[in-house]
Formats: structure tokens, sequence, C-alpha cells
């Protein structure tokens, strides 16, 4: 049975995109099976997969519309070894066209129970605001990831993210919870920094992440190549950080 994981965050710029597609790497190198659906109309998690989006048949807006099924519309992504659930700009158009559709929220959900077997792992990545797509994504999930930066603002709109995640738990999706918060960019030279990373430990307890991803250039350069960080140079500090970040996931579901 797939384990569906949300990486959301509705703070913009925090890194979401790169912790999807280098996690979705991660544990493909550990040995998993992983579908990655980006549900950002901008695309960037499928093209940092190495797919173009400007070419793609299907996407997962023929999904949510039930025109295709994610078999049909998900492709491999050979360099990075996952399968991609694409997405392009016709995603901006399913915002509207859900709002009339029955069972709105619940049409990713419905779709992903189909290839339930066929995957260890889904990771959807998440536009930053609170829309039908978001929503999507949360009601398809068993969990949240959330990747952060130690700022305080960061902690600001983290309340925000935990207040949404309680009432879709209350309301539509009774399995939601947060699964972990993950520090990225992070530079331990930052008083601030380091501050903040105590005050989530303090606060979150083991729902923060051991692991901690390094600020690094080379994870910053690899989606102007298509390619995650894992993929593109695997021995920087950030590739490093990302695959034991993926295995300390598969050891944390094992254990839950």
């Amino acid at each position: 049975m797939a384990k569906i994981f949300c990486v959301a965050n509705q703070k913009g710029g925090v890194g979401k995109t790169t912790t999807t597609v280098n996690l979705a790497a991660g544990l493909a190198k550990v040995g998993q099976r992983v579908l990655m659906v980006d549900l950002d109309p901008q695309g960037n998690a499928t093209m940092g997969s190495g797919i173009d989006k400007r070419t793609m048949e299907l996407s997962v807006y023929d999904v949510l519309l039930e025109s295709a099924s994610v078999t049909e519309a998900a492709v491999l992504s050979e360099k990075c070894g996952y399968h991609v659930l694409g997405a392009n700009r016709d995603l901006a158009g399913a915002e509207v066209e859900l709002v009339e559709l029955e069972r709105r929220e619940k049409r990713l959900k419905t779709a992903l129970a189909a290839v339930d077997a066929d995957y260890d792992f889904v990771l959807i990545d998440c536009p930053p605001s609170l829309s039908m797509l978001t929503l999507n994504g949360l009601c398809s999930a068993h969990g949240v990831i959330v990747p952060m930066q130690c700022e305080y603002f960061a902690l600001e709109g983290l309340t925000d993210l935990v207040n949404t995640i309680k009432q879709v738990h209350a309301n539509l999706n009774r399995d939601l919870q947060i699964i972990g918060l993950l520090r990225v960019m992070f530079d331990p030279r930052i008083t601030l920094q380091q501050q903040v990373s105590d005050q989530l430990k303090s606060h979150f307890g083991d729902k923060v992440f051991d692991t901690v991803i390094p600020r690094n250039v080379r994870l910053a350069e690899a989606p102007s190549y298509g390619l995650p960080g894992v993929v593109f140079d695997p021995s920087a500090r950030g590739s490093q950080a990302f695959v034991t970040f993926a295995q300390e996931m598969v050891d944390r579901i094992r254990a839950m």
C-alpha cells in the first residue's frame, strides 16, 4: 500500500519543489517505488524531474477531470528513477472547472487509489496557496511534510498551515496529520537560525526530522539542468542530506 504525502507550506519560496523532487530521487535511490505528483500549474517539479511539461500528452489536469487514469498519464523519468504525474499551464484552468464538479476535492484521492499497489511512496508537490488543487492533495494524503527555513516569518506561516491541516482533518480527511518538519536551507553560522531550530524542536519534539538540509549551491543549480540535486551531483552535501532524509522517512514509516 502506497504512503501518500503532501509537501506543503503556505509560505512561498521555502523549497517545497526542491524538497519534493530530491526526496523522490532519494527514495528511489534507497530502493523505493515512487510517484511524484505535480499539483502546481507552474510545473517546476515536472521540469525539475527531467520531464518537458510542454510536450506531455497527458497531465494531472486530465486525471483530475477524469479523462485519463494515473497509469495512462504518469511517465517514468529514467534519469531520476521515479514516475512523474506532471503539470503544465492547463492545470490553472482546473481550478475553475473543478468548482462545479461532484467530489471536486476527492478526485485525486480516487485516481491514486487505483495505483495503490504500484508504489511505495506518492509525493505531492502542492502550490503555496490554499486552493482547490492543494485541497485535492491534502484530501489524498496520509500526512504532510513541511519544509521550512529557520526564520521568524516561517514560524508565522507554520501556524497558518497547522490550522489548515486541522480543518481538513476534521472535515475531509481523518487520516491527515503532520508527519514532520524538515529544516531546509540551513546555515548553522546564523544565530537566529539556530534559535528558531531550537524553538521548533522544543515545541514540536519528534515531529522535527533529525536530518537537516544545508544551504547548498549545487541543489540550487540543479533545476536549471532539469534534474534533482541528488541526481545532478550526488556528492554534494545537500544531495547527501536528502538521501539521508529519504532513509529517515522509510524508517519512520516502518515504525508507524
